[in-house]
């Protein structure tokens, strides 16, 4: 009988033991904002604790909000274009990182998970996550885009800062050393002087780039970029 009860003792202290580790374990909510040198924001810088991602980017303001364990050493962020910083964690609930162009994150690369989205950005391809600047983008293949059979419709309303009447496109915030307005248009790698051939139905997807992302094209990427990708491309 005593034995008995000596081993539901030590059953109940067992589970007060481990349930008071799990109370110490449960997750922290941590937010936080990602800037760089000049302290302005950075919109899409991946986040990452103990040199994990953590699938969290940070928001048109540079902020994110986490949960962590309370155990965790150290949050980060990662960008592509500006480095990484990091920190070391030591229970608090408010982080501040600013990125300065150094590799804080050595060796560190994000894993390409199942349904990441690759955009064309001019110099090649970045993880849509990764972006580090206001990149515009349009999934021609989503099922709200199938009805419309007109691109200039198909783009009109879809990114942030870009303007559409009738076959004009305009792309805001441009202060072009041309005279014209008119973006310049890349079809799978190839400069176009118009699109309006194009079957929407056939776009695979549609990126944006103005400012330092559209310098790529030099002086022609002046009034910024508007690349098509259609079904079937290789690029």
């Amino acid at each position: 009988m005593r034995a008995r009860i000596l081993i539901l003792i030590i059953v109940a202290l067992v589970a007060v033991t481990q349930a008071e580790g799990q109370k110490k374990l449960k997750p922290i909510t941590v937010t936080g904002t990602v800037t760089d040198t000049t302290l302005l924001p950075v919109v899409g810088a991946l986040i990452v604790v103990d040199g994990q991602e953590t699938g969290v980017i940070t928001g048109k303001q540079g902020t994110f909000k986490v949960k962590i364990r309370p155990d965790a050493a150290t949050v980060g962020a990662y960008t592509v274009n500006l480095g990484s910083a990091m920190t070391m964690y030591d229970g608090q609930v408010a982080i501040t990182l600013v990125l300065d162009g150094t590799e804080a994150l050595k060796n560190f690369r994000p894993e390409a998970g199942e349904g990441e989205m690759n955009m064309q950005v001019g110099y090649g391809t970045v993880k849509r996550k990764n972006l580090t600047t206001n990149v515009g983008y349009i999934d021609g293949q989503d099922d709200a885009n199938s009805s419309y059979t007109n691109i200039y419709d198909m783009i009109q309303g879809k990114v942030p800062g870009v303007q559409v009447s009738g076959n004009k496109i305009t792309i805001r915030g441009i202060n072009s050393i041309n005279s014209g307005t008119d973006p310049l248009f890349v079809v799978d790698g190839i400069v176009v002087s118009a699109i309006d051939n194009i079957n929407p139905r056939q776009v695979k997807s549609i990126t944006v780039l103005k400012g330092s992302d559209a310098t790529i094209y030099g002086t022609r990427g002046a009034n910024g970029v508007i690349m098509i990708t259609m079904m079937g491309s290789e690029r």
